[in-house]
C-alpha cells in the first residue's frame, strides 16, 4: 500500500506533469513571471468556468478577502459578520482593515454560519456579511441574500475551500460557489481542490464597477500606471502559478469527482458506527468535499488521532479554537459559552485524509483501523 497522506500533491502532479512542466517552461522562455500571459489566459478561463464577468488573480486567499473589503469602501468601525468557526484569514483581514469582526454561531449539521444567529447579529453598523463556505460546501445563499438585501447588506463570499460547488436556488438557478454575492474570495493554496505550487488566490465579482476598483487597489490602487486613485496594497499571482493553474483547471471536475468518491466510501464504511458522525450536506448545495470531517461521539479525540499516527495515517483537527477564543481577538462582548455549537464542534471534529489520489486499500486501511479504535 503507498503511503497515506492528508494531500497527495506529488501523485496529481505525476498525472499531469507534461502540462505542467510544458506551462512553467513556457513562462521561462517568455522571462513573464508577473502579469504575464499566463495569468491573463487562467483569468479567463476561470471566468468561463465559473460564468463570472470578473476574476482578478491575487497573491493568495487572504489578500483576496483584504481587498475584497477594502474595494466595497467601509470605513474603521464598520461591522462585518462572520462566523466563529473558521480558519483565522476570515477575521483577520477585518481586524487589519479597522473594521469590527461580529462572530456567530454554525449550523451543526453543515458548520456553516447559523442565519438565525446572523439576523440577531445585525446593528446598524452592520455593512457586510462573510458566509464562509466550509470545507467544500455552499452556505444557505438564497436566504443569506435575502437577509442582506432586506438590511441593505453587502456580501462577501469566503469561498476559499469550496471552489467548484453548486448551490440551486428555489427557482432551480444554479451559481457556482463565490459567484452569488456582491464579491467572492477564493485561495489557490496548494492543499486546495484547485491549488498552485505556491501562494495564490482571486476575487470574483460580476459588478463592474466593484472589478475595476478591486483590480486597482491589488495593484497599488492604479488605475493609470504611477497615477494612484486608491490607496492599495500589492497582491499579484505570478505567471508560474497561474501557469500551474492553467494545467489544473481542466481537471478541477473530475477532481472533485475522485474527493466525492473517497467521501461516499468513507460515508459508507462509518455508516453503522454511533460514534461518528460523517459529513451531512445540506439539499441546496452540493460538496466539493475540501476537507472529509467527522464528528466523534464520546471519543477521546486527541488519542485517537495519535494512534492513527502511529499506523502512518494522519488526520488533522480544523479548528481547535474558535475565533472568539483566539488571544488576539479576546473582546469583552464574548466569552466561553456564548457559542455552543462551535465550541461543541471544536472539541470533537476530525478531519480525515481527503484528495484526489485515494485508492480503495488505503481507504479500507483508513476505515477499518478508526473503527477498530473507536
Amino acid at each position: 500500500m503507498k503511503p497515506i497522506q492528508m494531500v497527495d500533491l506529488k501523485g496529481q502532479y505525476e498525472k499531469i506533469k507534461a502540462d505542467v512542466d510544458r506551462g512553467i517552461q513556457e513562462v521561462i522562455d517568455t522571462t513573464s513571471f508577473v502579469k504575464g500571459g499566463k495569468v491573463n489566459e487562467f483569468q479567463a478561463a476561470l471566468e468561463q468556468y465559473l460564468g463570472v464577468k470578473h476574476v482578478i488573480p491575487t497573491g493568495n486567499g487572504t489578500d483576496a478577502l483584504q481587498i475584497a473589503l477594502m474595494g466595497l469602501g467601509l470605513k474603521p468601525g464598520d461591522e462585518v459578520i462572520t462566523p466563529t468557526f473558521t480558519f483565522i484569514a476570515t477575521a483577520e483581514v477585518v481586524a487589519l482593515l479597522g473594521l469590527t469582526p461580529v462572530v456567530v454561531d454554525v449550523d451543526e449539521k453543515t458548520f456553516n454560519m447559523d442565519l438565525k444567529a446572523v439576523e440577531r447579529a445585525i446593528t446598524p453598523k452592520t455593512k457586510a456579511i462573510v458566509p464562509v463556505h466550509l470545507f467544500g460546501q455552499n452556505a444557505d445563499m438564497e436566504a443569506l441574500l435575502n437577509l442582506a438585501h432586506n438590511h441593505h447588506l453587502y456580501v462577501v463570499e469566503d469561498a476559499c475551500q469550496s471552489i467548484g460547488a453548486t448551490y440551486t436556488f428555489s427557482n432551480g438557478t444554479q451559481k457556482k460557489s463565490g459567484c452569488m454575492g456582491n464579491i467572492g474570495c477564493t485561495s489557490f493554496f496548494p492543499s486546495k481542490n484547485l491549488g498552485c505550487y505556491g501562494d495564490g488566490g482571486a476575487i470574483f465579482t460580476d459588478d463592474d464597477d466593484l472589478a475595476a476598483r478591486m483590480r486597482a487597489i491589488a495593484n497599488h490602487g492604479m488605475v493609470v500606471r504611477y497615477h494612484h486613485d486608491f490607496i492599495g496594497v500589492n497582491s499579484r499571482l505570478d505567471s508560474i502559478q497561474a501557469a500551474v493553474l492553467l494545467a489544473k483547471l481542466p481537471h478541477l471536475d473530475e477532481y472533485i469527482v475522485a474527493r466525492r468518491k473517497a467521501a461516499a466510501y468513507y460515508n459508507n464504511a462509518f455508516a453503522g458506527c454511533d460514534k461518528i458522525e460523517t459529513p451531512y450536506t445540506a439539499p441546496n448545495t452540493d460538496h466539493v468535499f475540501h476537507q472529509y470531517t467527522i464528528k466523534l461521539m464520546d471519543v477521546d479525540r486527541n488519542a485517537l488521532q495519535a494512534k492513527l499516527k502511529e499506523k502512518g495515517i494522519p488526520a488533522m483537527i480544523y479548528y481547535p479554537v474558535p475565533l472568539h477564543l483566539q488571544k488576539a481577538y479576546q473582546d469583552p462582548r464574548y466569552k466561553a459559552g456564548d457559542f455552543p455549537v462551535a465550541e461543541k464542534l471544536c472539541s470533537c471534529v476530525l478531519s480525515l485524509p481527503m484528495h484526489t489520489e485515494l485508492d480503495e486499500e488505503q481507504l479500507q486501511y483508513i476505515t477499518s483501523s478508526i473503527l477498530a479504535l473507536v
